[in-house]
């Protein structure tokens, strides 16, 4: 598969590993509503955030919606844009890796996107996840008006590619049907099935049983198909049709047949196009007005109208799904989702995370009735909890740090070894089994002996109540063992005796890149 090729490539595609997995920390004051609706505002560099959330949401994010910077050569307020093509992929690509090890594996991702980079974005996501989870590009025409002070063209439109961890399990729900569609649809016989219209039975493709005669109810023969053209059914199948009351004549009973198709045996839906128009999800112009309604003032350049992410979740998630938007902006993202009854996580480094985000959350919790709120009934309600990042989790000797709690270590642990998040609590040492092996943690006095040599330490008594714990939760069990611990006393004739790896920390705990 060809590849693209900048300046800082080689370092770049190294980057995801290099970076430090750092503490999630919230901040009490600036989360709000229900604490266990399981929404997360978190302020910081996204790809230290995305990083940090891994051993907790890999594999569990059902969509993820971006809008990274167009790398315009324009300055905005809350982003540098001005960057060198280098730069912009040097930082898109380490995003992109983190951003696929968070989805499930019928997610998908949409990045908006317009001309300037699209066409590298688009190679780069191919090498990312994939040629073959290539689902399409969506043409979101977002200016209603031409730019008369456009030097070339008025570009009216953005892009949006759609990406999915695999192609082949992604499923995505169909649109609802439009009045305009259903409004084709007539009874002029007044047939009780109701509404139909008619649909062509012939067509270009040779067919052998797709040649004769037919006799019209007015009494006209018809030799065959239009010139050309053959009949799609054979001759008993029209004869059938036709007793069925499933043949249009035309008013006078004297056209060629066609086939009458019911609204009645129509999908409730439609398959999702590709080709937005701003009557149906919003223009550029609604998008700024949704913001200075929020926010009193028009202080972001390029915000999208909640109708536009409305319809990427309709078609991407069902209610209680997680949406991921790490380039959050103003919010809009995690507004919709929270509408929608979708669960969230938004990522922003900017300081607006605090001066917009938050407050934005608010109005919706509060009820906030603007952008799709009327539409999908929305009258407020449910929370989120806002976190900072803090410190990593090793210092600069690579040393655990002191204040890590033992569930962050055991979620990172348990992450390093299953490349799964961890669904555990801090009450036993036991993390879990996965794959036939079972995995403990001995670490800040989790059996209840806090002495610097006491509960941290693998003993024949710590190894008695991690296999008690291995039996109440898996019954008879005689397959590996994994214990992390600050040291063994048990000799390693006896590990290799009983199928037991014992690792040190910290020199033993790796993070999974």
């Amino acid at each position: 598969m060809p590849t693209l090729h900048w300046l800082t490539r080689d370092e770049d595609l190294r980057a995801a590993s290099r970076v430090p997995y750092r503490l999630l920390e919230e901040a009490p004051d600036l989360s709000a509503g229900d604490p266990n609706a399981d929404n997360i505002l978190i302020h910081g560099d996204n790809l230290e955030a995305l990083k940090a959330l891994l051993p907790f949401y890999a594999g569990r994010v059902k969509c993820i919606y971006i809008d990274p910077p167009y790398n315009t050569r324009s300055a905005f307020e809350h982003y540098d844009d001005n960057l060198e093509h280098s730069q912009w992929l040097a930082m898109m690509w380490p995003r992109l890796e983190l951003l696929r090890e968070l989805l499930t594996e019928d997610g998908s991702i949409w990045v908006s996107i317009d001309d300037n980079e699209a066409h590298y974005l688009k190679v780069v996501m191919d090498e990312v996840f994939g040629r073959k989870n290539f689902i399409d590009t969506v043409i979101w025409r977002k200016n209603y008006s031409p730019k008369s002070s456009a030097r070339h063209f008025s570009s009216d439109h953005d892009y949006v590619l759609v990406f999915s961890r695999n192609a082949d399990a992604f499923q995505p729900n169909l649109m609802p049907r439009t009045k305009k569609q259903n409004k084709a649809y007539k009874n002029p016989d007044d047939d009780p099935r109701g509404p139909w219209k008619t649909s062509d039975l012939s067509a270009r493709n040779p067919y052998s049983l797709g040649v004769y005669s037919v006799t019209a109810p007015s009494g006209r023969r018809i030799e065959g198909p239009p010139k050309g053209r053959y009949w799609v059914i054979s001759k008993e199948k029209m004869q059938e049709f036709d007793r069925d009351n499933r043949i249009w004549w035309g008013k006078n009973k004297n056209a060629i047949p066609q086939i009458k198709r019911f609204l009645s045996d129509v999908k409730d839906g439609r398959v999702p196009q590709t080709l937005w128009p701003y009557e149906e999800v919003g223009h550029t112009q609604d998008a700024k007005k949704e913001t200075v309604r929020l926010f009193g003032g028009e202080v972001f350049s390029t915000p999208k109208p909640e109708r536009l992410i409305q319809r990427i979740l309709h078609i991407a998630t069902n209610p209680n799904d997680l949406v991921l938007d790490s380039f959050l902006g103003s919010g809009t993202t995690a507004a919709v989702a929270h509408k929608m009854g979708r669960r969230y996580i938004g990522i922003e480094m900017g300081e607006h995370a605090v001066t917009h985000c938050a407050p934005r959350l608010n109005k919706v919790i509060a009820g906030e009735q603007g952008g799709i709120s009327k539409s999908v009934g929305w009258q407020g309600g449910g929370g989120f909890r806002f976190y900072r990042l803090g410190p990593p989790v090793f210092d600069e000797e690579g040393q655990i740090r002191r204040d890590v709690r033992f569930t962050v270590l055991a979620a990172h642990v348990w992450f390093s070894e299953t490349g799964r998040p961890w669904n555990g609590n801090s009450g036993s040492p036991l993390l879990g089994l996965h794959d036939g092996q079972a995995y403990a943690l001995l670490y800040n006095g989790i059996l209840g002996d806090k002495r610097p040599n006491g509960g941290n330490v693998l003993t024949r008594a710590t190894l008695a109540v991690i296999r008690g714990e291995i039996g109440r939760q898996a019954g008879p069990f005689s397959g590996p063992l994994t214990v992390y611990g600050e040291q063994s006393r048990l000799a390693a004739a006896t590990l290799e005796r009983t199928g037991i790896t014992f690792k040190q920390m910290p020199y033993e705990v790796k993070a999974r890149s």
